[in-house]
């Protein structure tokens, strides 16, 4: 169990421009995603150290978009102006989950330019949705090599996030202790009197802490 990639709604502007920005910043060369057909949503990819990654995703005018809870997601984070969608969790094995929360996961694939697919398994989702300081869960399906993390080589690393939320509920959600999961990364809870969420996340990068 350990952090394996965050997710950041784009902005009105759209997904070239919106990853664009947080590449710039992070002195990344973004690479190009794809279409997730069965969730009605496509993104970028900004590879990261650490078998992690930033994805940015954006909802597509796709009936899918409206039934699956991922894209239903993504178009109310866009709406409300773009910004971090929340975390995501990559474990080994997905029935603990689907015994806690009583449904199964859901496959999720994407077809690479030269053609290979990009094939996993997620669950979660809802929880996110009900309270965004939760993670969903993920387990890739494919090849090691074909984790998003490997497109491009990076020197850029996942440093830390703010949240606001409790540990606590987290852990709960996860069944395991919350450090289980977020390893070695400098996370700062803050216990909000508003909606909870991820609020920012940081990077170590060669020109020092970016947080964005």
């Amino acid at each position: 169990m350990r952090v394996d990639h965050v997710s950041y709604a784009c902005r009105p502007e759209g997904l070239t421009a919106t990853t664009e920005r947080i590449a710039d910043q992070l002195g990344i060369e973004p690479v190009k995603g794809g279409v997730h057909p069965r969730f009605g949503t496509r993104n970028m990819i900004l590879p990261l150290t650490n078998h992690q990654y930033v994805e940015v995703v954006e909802v597509l005018e796709h009936p899918a978009a409206e039934k699956a809870p991922f894209g239903r997601a993504v178009r109310a984070r866009s709406e409300a102006g773009g910004g971090w969608l929340g975390w995501v969790v990559e474990v080994d094995d997905l029935a603990p989950f689907e015994q806690r929360l009583g449904r199964h996961a859901v496959p999720g694939h994407r077809v690479f330019p030269d053609g290979r697919c990009l094939e996993w398994h997620q669950i979660g989702v809802k929880g996110l949705i009900a309270d965004p300081q939760l993670p969903f869960m993920v387990r890739f399906d494919s090849a090691p090599e074909m984790h998003p993390s490997q497109a491009r080589i990076t020197d850029v690393a996942l440093a830390g996030m703010c949240i606001a939320g409790a540990p606590e509920r987290v852990a709960e959600w996860l069944g395991a202790p919350v450090e289980t999961a977020l390893e070695d990364l400098a996370v700062e809870w803050r216990y909000p009197e508003g909606t909870p969420g991820l609020l920012s996340v940081s990077f170590g990068t060669p020109d020092g802490l970016v947080t964005i």
